[in-house]
């Protein structure tokens, strides 16, 4: 049996290991070797070097690696070849086999860690537009081994337009129900104030979830962007507070960080024995673990904000099932949405919202242009954690 490394953690599940006969040594798809660009023997070696080029982005590298992954165990396990071995047809079964994983008991679970035998390479079916993500990130991953010499044709490029027909397909319905209403996100804050206190580490858990729930709301941020960030990524400038922070892609940006938003950054500081303010260029991590020594994955940030939700709902489904159930799916990107959406509520000007979002790249020409600075700034205010005029938990 094959150790797959980088890939699914056969270490710890020796049923995802994958056989040598398959790791693609001899594959059918195979170019040349005397042509190859690469130092790898088979296609696990060659995706792990794929992989690499993408190792100064964590973000980029788990997904594009998970959805790797998948191909890989999908080819060993279901189809019994190797990835290099694939043609056309044998992609537009995984297709069909990404919209409905089976058997689901083998393929399907809960969320788990890499290292926990419970993995499983799916949660459930994926979405259109999540089929059209893997569909992307694979046919990237073809590409470049063709462009290795590593293999000898792309099956994906032979698609016609896969990937585009998915993401047109997803319903604007699927789109805009990701997010929490107002009043599903007042009972999301009313639940975590409620939370208990009366040992330290019940209190330092309160703190520590009304401050993650407080600044992805307030900064719209991505898990990934503020696990990795630190409190030095705060900077005043011209009497305005801004987040500087590592995006999608790498892309670097800046947006306001308002009152609320510097607020709750003051009091969950001091909560763990540090200044109101962070001092210019501070590396300590912008969220901590419960003993404050230490800063936190952006999977541990999902899971808080997964139980939270969860729990929250179990308290709702007493009185309203229907919004309890919504709010038992949210995760962390919901928090995002529901950013976005409620700024768009609050009439927040669309270049803000835009700006704010990092939805598009920015043009160049915006490298110069500091006029509305000031006005960005002031019109994030009106982003409030509650429509309260006194908008702190206290």
């Amino acid at each position: 049996m094959f150790d797959t490394g980088v890939l699914a953690p056969a270490e710890h599940n020796r049923s995802w290991s994958v056989p040598m006969h398959l790791a693609g040594e001899y594959g059918r798809n195979r170019a040349s070797l005397d042509r190859v660009q690469i130092a790898a023997v088979n296609d696990l070696e060659a995706i792990a070097v794929w992989l690499a080029e993408f190792a100064d982005t964590p973000a980029t590298f788990r997904s594009y690696r998970k959805e790797a992954e998948r191909l890989v165990l999908w080819s060993a396990h279901q189809r019994q070849c190797a990835v290099s071995d694939l043609t056309r047809e044998d992609l537009r079964a995984y297709q069909a086999f990404l919209a409905q994983p089976t058997p689901a008991a083998t393929w399907c679970g809960g969320r788990a860690a890499r290292t926990s035998a419970d993995w499983r390479p799916f949660r459930g079916p994926l979405q259109p537009n999540s089929q059209a993500q893997a569909l992307t990130i694979l046919n990237a991953m073809f590409s470049y081994l063709v462009a290795a010499s590593y293999l000898s044709g792309n099956p994906l490029a032979l698609a016609r337009g896969d990937a585009h027909r998915l993401k047109k397909s997803r319903s604007s319905k699927t789109q805009v129900e990701r997010f929490l209403e107002a009043d599903l996100w007042r009972h999301v804050l009313a639940y975590i104030e409620a939370m208990p206190t009366r040992t330290t580490t019940q209190a330092a858990r309160r703190a520590r979830t009304r401050y993650i729930f407080s600044m992805l709301y307030l900064l719209g941020a991505r898990v990934s962007e503020f696990a990795n960030s630190t409190m030095g990524a705060f900077e005043v400038r011209r009497g305005h507070w801004w987040w500087h922070v590592r995006g999608k892609g790498g892309v670097s940006a800046r947006i306001p960080a308002n009152t609320d938003t510097m607020t709750a950054l003051a009091r969950y500081r001091e909560f763990n024995g540090l200044s109101a303010t962070p001092a210019f260029g501070e590396q300590t991590p912008l969220v901590l673990n419960l003993k404050g020594d230490r800063g936190i994955s952006a999977d541990m940030v999902y899971r808080v904000v997964k139980k939270t939700c969860r729990n929250a709902a179990l308290r709702l489904a007493q009185t309203n099932s229907a919004q309890a159930a919504k709010l038992d799916q949210a995760t962390t990107h919901w928090l995002r949405h529901t950013a976005i959406t409620h700024q768009a509520d609050r009439a927040i000007e669309l270049r803000f919202l835009n700006k704010s979002a990092r939805h598009a790249k920015l043009e160049t020409t915006g490298l110069y242009l500091h006029a509305d600075d000031a006005d960005w700034s002031k019109a994030m205010e009106r982003h409030r954690l509650s429509d309260a005029e006194d908008s702190s938990f206290d």
